[in-house]
């Protein structure tokens, strides 16, 4: 399907499921805040089942906000945790909306994407159970007890919401920490071998990349009070893995400093589009760069609240692009090929991301669409991209909008693993192996999705044409 295809689908597709909220802000608009501890027992499958847990080196949270107006609430929840997939995604959503008395697709879920946390898939464990495998994605008992975990503390936040009237933007340059894995070599040839830690030469003398180097904050206010700050940075947030250490690793220090920093205003980190961006040229995987790393975030974080700037909110929307990419048909991919590596003579690891596979797999053929939700405030976006999306997408998305604040979140609906572009893809990524389930074809899908999800309702202004105007309320036409 060529781009204005997919273009027209998306569009005819495209719903709103938001208002247009006008009238007085600090006497219509509350947000809420909350936090939870999803940490991991020990012997959790890590990764997806790469490893197992065997200690804390420090605990995963899930940290996120509830928008409480005229229309039905909005939530967002940044979480500790590799990825969220499948049906676990959609229960996540379940029952948070249930908290927040919302509807599902009002609730955005990303993960942060660390390594030493888990992968939630519960289908791909039960097929794995149910063959009496040895492999482990997660624990189902203990993911029904985060998420209700998670769901209570939602609940609990909702009696304390505050008036909210203002969203302030504010970005930063992080130094030294990202670098895309695409690098040259002296002779012209190209690399992708630059993961979280390098120390190869090469690598590590080689330019940095395509990255985007800004670090968005958007903050949410009461007047001059600020309630609660979401950071968006795309890079890979490992510095060392593999252990069996559960760790938030260096966002999840930097973000607890700032938490530290600024004790009543809720701190919330999300990673951008960073499948394809890594802190390998500025990291060699010694122990002690973890910290080093979070300084650098940190930083960046406090430099991005300095030059904030707010905006009296007037309006907001919320809405959802549904989103359809296929499943890889290439070699070992097939049903019937994923199903031939459940059993007890596959590696444990190689059985998980067979049933991890064949779990989106069989949603996919069922029809399953992704949900691309974007809360855009006039001035300022918050999009939600699923998987590990590459970083092109989330430059794509603020062309989209220029002159906006467009903050992109990555790995939402985990289940497609990389998202990469045409040209990886023709250059032969090598990443693009088992943790690829989308086939060659998604970025014309992907930029279409982008472009319907970004595009603003005319009331709703544009950031280089300021706030939106006050008026009536008005539900935007699907």
């Amino acid at each position: 399907m060529n781009f204005s295809k997919t273009l027209l689908v998306l569009v005819v597709a495209t719903h709103s499921i938001g208002q247009l909220l006008a009238a007085e802000p600090s006497l219509h608009l509350r947000l809420a805040t909350f936090s939870a501890d999803v940490t991991v027992p020990f012997g959790h499958g890590m990764m997806g089942g790469s490893w197992l847990s065997k200690s804390v080196a420090d605990p995963l949270e899930a940290n996120g906000l509830v928008i409480l107006g005229d229309d039905a609430p909005v939530v967002f929840v940044s979480v500790d945790w590799c990825e969220i997939r499948n049906e676990a995604y959609e229960r996540w959503q379940t029952l948070l909306a249930e908290a927040a008395g919302t509807k599902p697709e009002r609730v955005m879920i990303t993960t942060i994407h660390q390594h030493d946390a888990p992968i939630a898939d519960v289908g791909a464990e039960d097929l794995l159970r149910a063959r009496r495998l040895t492999g482990t994605v997660c624990d189902p008992d203990f993911h029904e007890r985060a998420v209700k975990a998670v769901a209570q503390a939602l609940r609990e936040s909702l009696p304390l919401a505050r008036p909210f009237t203002h969203v302030g933007t504010g970005q930063a340059k992080v130094e030294r920490i990202a670098s895309n894995r695409r690098y040259p070599m002296p002779d012209g040839s190209i690399r992708f071998d630059r993961t979280s830690s390098t120390r190869n030469a090469f690598a590590i003398a080689a330019p940095e990349g395509l990255i985007d180097p800004w670090l968005k904050t958007l903050s949410f206010w009461n007047g001059e009070t600020p309630l609660a700050a979401v950071s968006f940075y795309a890079v890979h947030p490992m510095s060392y893995y593999g252990t069996g250490e559960v760790s938030a690793d260096f966002p999840g220090l930097a973000r607890r400093r700032r938490q530290t920093d600024l004790p009543g205003v809720k701190q919330i980190y999300s990673s951008g589009c960073s499948g394809n961006v890594t802190a390998g040229k500025y990291n060699t995987g010694a122990r002690e760069n973890r910290a080093g790393l979070a300084d650098r975030l940190h930083a960046a974080m406090t430099s991005a609240w300095r030059e904030t700037k707010r905006e009296a909110l007037t309006r907001y929307e919320f809405r959802v692009t549904p989103l359809r990419l296929e499943p890889t048909d290439r070699p070992g991919f097939s049903v019937g090929e994923l199903t031939a590596r459940l059993v007890p003579d596959t590696k444990p690891f190689q059985q998980c991301l067979a049933a991890m596979g064949l779990n989106w797999r069989r949603r996919a053929d069922a029809g399953h669409r992704i949900q691309v939700p974007v809360l855009d405030f006039g001035f300022a976006q918050l999009l939600l991209l699923p998987g590990e999306t590459y970083v092109e997408y989330q430059l794509a998305a603020q062309q989209e909008r220029p002159g906006s604040f467009v903050c992109v979140a990555g790995y939402g609906e985990g289940a497609t693993g990389y998202v990469p572009t045409e040209q990886h893809i023709a250059e032969h990524d090598p990443n693009l192996s088992d943790w690829w389930w989308v086939a060659p074809g998604s970025e014309a899908r992907m930029r279409a999705a982008i472009h319907v999800a970004l595009k603003a309702h005319p009331k709703l202004k544009s950031g280089d044409e300021g706030p939106a105007k006050k008026s009536n309320s008005a539900t935007i036409a699907p």
